[in-house]
């Protein structure tokens, strides 16, 4: 399995030019690396130096760039569609449909990207895959996906096995599925595929709140707006359970200057560079694959029968709180959070929430 990171922080403060380096101190200590780039122009080529396709390509030992184009992810995907279809269904009828003649439809380049990410890690020919995507709300969704998913697969599908609807119509899914499929679905079909999903997606929702699996850091200047958009990105990584292992100032020679804006996290100050000169760069950059001592999105206190969530970058007024059965919904900003309760509270009601230096503790009854 791979570490998969990744950089958040406002357009211009130089994120991709912090992912070549790290790719570079990386391969340099004999980890094989991949940089994956999911920005439209030629910003990588020009900083590598050489041009980087949409095919994987070496850049120096152990150290392979790609650039993600969705139109090319979306050919590669619809293939593997189409030969699902072939296997399955006796008359398959997108065999004439072409993955050259599909446009990108909104958020498709992120769903695209989160498969092509999946199947580098799952090749076990990287130690690091570095994304170097939008870097925003839109990365941190993406990542977030298996845990949004996850949700609406509980909620629906107790819905609709539960309802009238539900009910009459899975005898003609299951007689349709006989007369049209290669292979018989059994009564309880529908649970045995749901749950082969749902366990893909605890996959997921497990390599992203795992620091050994996946990781972000904040990049920053010393302007204002810069700081201020980092930290809302470092609640809003909070909130899909993924850790954030430091600050880096890029451009600066004095973390100081951040003051207690990223505490605890650590802030590393990064130097500018001259074009091509990338020693110096590589030499400031911290130990990225060390995240263990980070701040924990989620803190679960079971003799007090609290639950603590990190929420840094937000205050009280930017928090609700709701509560369905087992599960607690979190609002915080532009991103939600469905946090499933452990057996020991998922019978309790929550009986209070208070914000406590950037910390939501909930008590439960």
């Amino acid at each position: 399995m791979s570490l998969i990171l990744t950089f958040l922080g406002k357009g211009g403060v130089g994120r991709t030019t912090i992912a070549i380096a790290a790719a570079k101190a990386l391969s340099a200590q004999g980890k094989r690396v991949l940089l994956a780039h999911q920005q439209a122009g030629p910003g990588l080529s020009l900083l590598l130096g050489q041009p980087v396709s949409a095919q994987i390509q070496e850049i120096s030992p152990n150290f392979k760039a790609i650039q993600l184009q969705g139109t090319v992810l979306l050919e590669q995907s619809w293939e593997e569609v189409k030969k699902l279809e072939a296997q399955y269904l006796r008359t398959p009828f997108f065999k004439e449909v072409y993955g050259q003649e599909l446009g990108i439809l909104p958020g498709m380049d992120s769903a695209l990207a989160l498969n092509a990410l999946r199947e580098y890690d799952a090749t076990g020919q990287y130690d690091v895959i570095l994304y170097d995507g939008p870097g925003d709300n839109v990365s941190l969704r993406m990542l977030g996906t298996p845990e949004i998913l996850s949700w609406y697969i509980r909620r629906f599908r107790k819905l609709f096995t539960d309802s009238d609807f539900g009910r009459n119509l899975m005898p003609v899914i299951q007689l349709a599925s006989t007369t049209v499929l290669n292979v018989n679905w059994p009564g309880d079909g529908i649970d045995k595929q749901t749950n082969q999903v749902n366990n893909m997606l605890e996959n997921g929702r497990q390599a992203v709140s795992d620091p050994s699996r996946m990781a972000a850091y904040l990049v920053t200047s010393t302007d204002a707006a810069s700081i201020a958009t980092a930290q809302y990105l470092w609640g809003s990584a909070q909130q899909i359970g993924l850790t954030v292992g430091g600050t880096l100032l890029n451009r600066s020679e004095d973390s100081g200057s951040l003051g207690d804006a990223f505490n605890p996290l650590t802030a590393y100050a990064l130097p500018n560079i001259e074009p091509g000169n990338w020693q110096p760069l590589v030499d400031a950059l911290p130990d990225l694959t060390q995240t263990a001592s980070a701040p924990k999105p989620v803190t679960i206190n079971l003799a007090q029968k609290t639950v603590s969530l990190f929420l840094p970058g937000f205050d009280k007024k930017q928090v609700k709180l709701t509560q369905s059965g087992p599960e607690v919904t979190i609002d915080a900003g532009d991103q939600r959070r469905n946090l499933f309760l452990p057996p020991e509270l998922s019978g309790r009601k929550a009986t209070g929430a208070k914000f406590h230096e950037g910390h939501l503790i909930v008590s439960f009854g």
